[in-house]
């Protein structure tokens, strides 16, 4: 065996894994490939002036590289077990909260002290939600900030960067199981271990779908969340995001009885470009630093759709959406939501009058020939349920952009210890189908480092 440990992928999954076994075992041999490259040299090449939108980069480093695709989110670490994954389910409620916990106090021993935790326990907003038909989860949030994330991170990787063997710009073609091991191949050669750590993430889902097949590991159908990107001035929700800084809100729809929600809020934020096996989506931003603040609050609202049989490929439903866009719209398409209601494309002209300034260079267009019909007739509820709340959000002015699609991998077969069939190969993070938040992939990663050193 080349390394006692070999962990694939380098987002939060593999990174704490990478720690926690560092700290239980500092003798270990510990090996991490990723595709993507390191922190310091993840530039995309969007200026706004040169180079507008997406160029197709080999590897995208909004989405890979050390630190995984919420390198350059804006921090947020959601302590609590009614959103963000099911961890819950296989290891107990306390352990995951208790994991999460210890996660929030290296990231602040690491250079996030002085950043707020939030908690929306208790809040006033929550009766206001509920008149309303409304809910408001309850989470504690420590939001680092994209730049603060960003020295975390560095950080971090300094630490282990002389205690771990790091592989970057080195993706794994194929996962093998060998007497006494496993073998990850790649261009660069083959290397082995005894034990095997998969924290590939979402972007990896379609990479996770085929070595869970070369290696007969059952799998299940998982659901694709679609939607849009609302941004609108940052005082329309001031009241909220002063307080509760992310409010992870939740609407049945009248009509169809749909859930939509809003994910990933950004105070004072930006939107931004995302590319995930070459279609270009949408997502959001924020700092922590006030100069690098906008005027502008961004969040998404996404519906969640679950597939029976016999379809199985939601992944494929939720790409060929956002190709859709991409194919109108050249990459993201931005509408503002009086013209939505109106039946109208946005123009140009129409975007420049409005009394708001995109953050994110987008083609004006018409979500309508985006987006299935239900899941835009939910969304438009959703913003008209909002502005009860938020008076202003259903505003002429409010900007859409799409798509945005959250892709989930194919919910992995794991154990209570997040073990595959196959001893010594554990499947963790986001790419396992059962994390989809930096907290509880972090979470994750702890949990199998110190199973490999108990055994």
């Amino acid at each position: 065996m080349n390394y006692d440990v070999i962990i694939i992928g380098a987002g939060p999954g593999g990174i704490f894994a990478a720690y926690e076994l560092l700290e239980k075992k500092p003798s270990l041999k510990v090996a991490v490939f990723e595709a993507g490259h390191p922190l310091n040299k993840r530039l995309c090449p969007i200026d706004g002036e040169k180079i507008k939108s997406c160029i197709g980069c080999k590897n995208c480093s909004i989405m890979s590289g050390f630190g995984g695709a919420g390198a350059f989110s804006d921090g947020k670490y959601n302590i609590t077990n009614d959103f963000g994954g099911t961890l819950y389910q296989y290891i107990g409620k306390k352990k995951a909260l208790d994991l999460m916990n210890y996660i929030d106090k290296i990231n602040l021993s690491f250079g996030g002290e002085g950043t707020k935790l939030y908690s929306t326990a208790g809040s006033r907003f929550k009766t206001l939600c509920i008149q309303h038909d409304l809910h408001l989860l309850d989470a504690s949030v420590r939001h680092l900030g994209t730049d603060i994330n960003y020295v975390v991170l560095e950080n971090i990787y300094s630490y282990l960067k002389d205690k771990v063997d790091f592989f970057f710009n080195t993706p794994v073609e194929s996962v093998k199981t060998v007497d006494g091991g496993y073998e990850a191949v790649c261009e660069k050669g083959v290397f082995s271990g005894k034990y095997c750590i998969i924290s590939v993430g979402r972007s990896g889902s379609k990479w996770m779908e085929k070595v869970c097949a070369e290696l007969n590991i059952p799998t299940e159908s998982n659901r694709v969340d679609i939607g849009v990107r609302v941004e609108l001035p940052a005082a329309v929700f001031a009241h909220l995001t002063d307080e509760l800084y992310e409010s992870k809100i939740v609407y049945r729809t009248e009509k169809y009885g749909d859930r939509v929600r809003t994910f990933c809020m950004n105070p004072k934020g930006a939107v931004v470009n995302e590319n995930t096996n070459g279609i270009i989506t949408v997502n959001g931003h924020s700092y922590e630093d006030p100069k690098k603040q906008t005027d502008n609050t961004n969040f998404a609202l996404l519906v969640a759709k679950h597939f029976s049989e016999p379809f199985k490929d939601s992944n494929g439903y939720g790409e060929s959406i956002a190709r859709l866009s991409n194919m109108l719209g050249g990459g993201v398409i931005v509408q503002r939501f009086g013209d939505l209601i109106r039946g109208q494309r946005s123009t140009q002209s129409r975007i420049d009058e409005a009394f708001i300034t995109p953050t994110l260079n987008a083609t004006p267009g018409d979500l309508s020939l985006v987006l299935p019909k239900r899941i835009l007739d939910g969304i438009i509820e959703m913003i008209y349920a909002l502005d009860k709340v938020a008076p202003g959000t259903a505003n002429d002015d409010t900007l859409l952009y799409g798509v945005e699609v959250k892709f989930y991998n194919m919910e992995v077969e794991v154990d209570n210890n997040l073990e595959t069939k196959h001893n010594g190969l554990y499947i963790i993070g986001d790419g396992s189908g059962i994390t989809h938040s930096l907290s509880h992939a972090s979470a994750s990663g702890v949990y199998v480092a110190r199973n490999i050193c108990e055994k």
